[in-house]
């Protein structure tokens, strides 16, 4: 079961006896949680009928005896137990598996068993998966993102521009909840009906729509020096909004797609994208940077990106040497 089936069940009021919320990404466990905590009971019953417990604070035993008791003021007790992956799993998970084959119906008990996944291996998993429902919330890779962003928008009917999107992701990184009050703030500050814009991001999240790694990438892949230099000497007046390792990465990954794309057999744009893992929208920066940099030179340029990594990590390069002069040797490099 995924995510959007589980929450439509909990808004439909269609609970499990028992939720084992594991995994590496925190956002969809409090997610679910939340909304357990905001649909099983209203602000009248959560006062007899709620229990919020912390892994390190509570054990095992407690835990089930609290969930054998039967809810005093609605037709469930809703019990929480946040920080799950602390409680003494190893000493005393006999315990709660007992419970779990002989559960009270009358209570809804949540497990939030964050950072970590729990191990698939034991038999107390297994009981779980039968008992009620188990969901791993695994952490998102980098390249998809911008898709998850645009389906955010997607989602509450809003649109938002693939270089917007992107501009998220990398710049916001892979912390979904941080994401996710971004978007919330955006849906609440551009009226509805208009598409999210580069511009939308930079007013409302701070992040520059002419001087940031992709207007850098695009620059770089026209070949335009001028506009290339521009945005380094920002970077270098902004160095906390633009890390300089960041930048090199991006850098990196953007030229390896670029090497990608000279070898594709079918670079129709369908195909390519799939490829490319990019949006189609990308894919004309990608074509003028293969038409600019043959297969030769994109090779020598991953290879000076590797040599530029090492410097901003402070690997052979002068004392008085700082990140601008670093940028504009790798300009340089990649453009001649």
């Amino acid at each position: 079961m995924n995510v959007n089936a589980i929450l439509a069940d909990i808004k439909n009021r269609k609970f499990s006896p028992v939720y084992l919320l594991h995994g590496d990404e925190p956002y969809y466990i409090d997610l679910i949680s939340d909304a357990l905590e905001k649909t099983v009971l209203d602000d009248t019953q959560k006062g007899f009928d709620q229990t919020v417990l912390y892994g390190k604070d509570t054990t095992i035993v407690s835990i089930v005896n609290a969930a054998k008791r039967y809810p005093m003021m609605s037709t469930h007790q809703l019990i929480i137990i946040k920080e799950a992956q602390d409680l003494k799993w190893k000493t005393e998970e006999d315990i709660l598996l007992r419970y779990l084959e002989h559960l009270t119906p009358t209570t809804i008990l949540v497990f939030a068993h964050k950072y970590a996944k729990f191990d698939k291996r034991k038999k107390i998993y297994k009981i779980f998966e039968k008992a009620g429902t188990v969901i791993e919330s695994a952490k998102l890779y980098e390249n998809k993102v911008g898709e998850w962003i645009i389906d955010q928008f997607r989602q509450a009917n809003r649109s938002i521009h693939p270089q917007a999107a992107l501009m998220m992701a990398e710049y916001l990184g892979t912390d979904l909840s941080k994401i996710a009050n971004e978007v919330d703030k955006l849906i609440l500050n551009v009226p509805a009906g208009q598409e999210i814009l580069p511009a939308h991001i930079e007013q409302n999240i701070g992040i520059s729509k002419d001087f940031n790694v992709f207007e850098l990438q695009s620059a770089l892949a026209k070949r335009n020096a001028v506009k290339a230099v521009q945005i380094v000497d920002y970077f270098a007046a902004n160095p906390k909004s633009n890390p300089l390792p960041m930048v090199v990465g991006n850098l990196s990954t953007y030229f390896i797609k670029v090497l990608k794309y000279h070898y594709l057999p079918d670079k129709s744009p369908q195909v390519a994208a799939k490829q490319l893992g990019v949006h189609t929208f990308f894919l004309k920066e990608y074509e003028a940077a293969a038409r600019n940099f043959n297969r030769k030179k994109t090779f020598d340029i991953i290879h000076q990106l590797s040599v530029y990594d090492l410097k901003t990590k402070g690997l052979d390069i002068g004392p008085f040497t700082d990140s601008r002069d670093i940028l504009r040797e790798l300009v340089f490099h990649i453009l001649n």
